[in-house]
């Protein structure tokens, strides 16, 4: 993975546009390049042009289905990580992590942006 001071690449995925921007200003202080998507179909075109070091994905996207961005990446970006979101409590047992190989964490969508950004820099240095 990338270290962030060498330009950490991080796509999000979330229908609720505000939530989204949020979640980009915080993961961009932290000098990640960031792009914001709103649902499945914008986001496999994103990896259709570029690779990204992790993805913060919802779990429940108003268009499309997180399983399959996750699943399109892993194909196509083995070493590319998930950070799943939700506002559920789907999966709350941790068996995101046998549905999606590249699940490296799930956390609420209500949690702190500045949590949220600090896990994107920390998976981006671990992979």
């Amino acid at each position: 993975m990338i270290d962030s001071a060498l330009g950490t690449k991080v796509l999000i995925v979330e229908s609720q546009p505000d939530l989204g921007r949020l979640w980009q200003r915080h993961v961009e202080r932290l000098g990640s390049s960031v792009r914001l998507v709103r649902g499945q179909a914008e986001a496999i075109a994103a990896l259709q042009r570029e690779a990204f070091d992790i993805i913060v994905l919802d779990l429940v996207l108003t268009e499309g289905s997180a399983f399959a961005v996750a699943d399109f990446a892993s194909y196509r970006y083995p070493d590319t990580r998930v950070i799943f979101v939700t506002n559920t409590s789907f999966f709350s047992d941790g068996s995101i992590f046998h549905h999606a190989q590249n699940a490296c964490a799930m956390v609420q969508s209500d949690a702190p942006p500045e949590d949220l950004a600090a896990m994107v820099e920390h998976y981006a240095r671990v992979g």
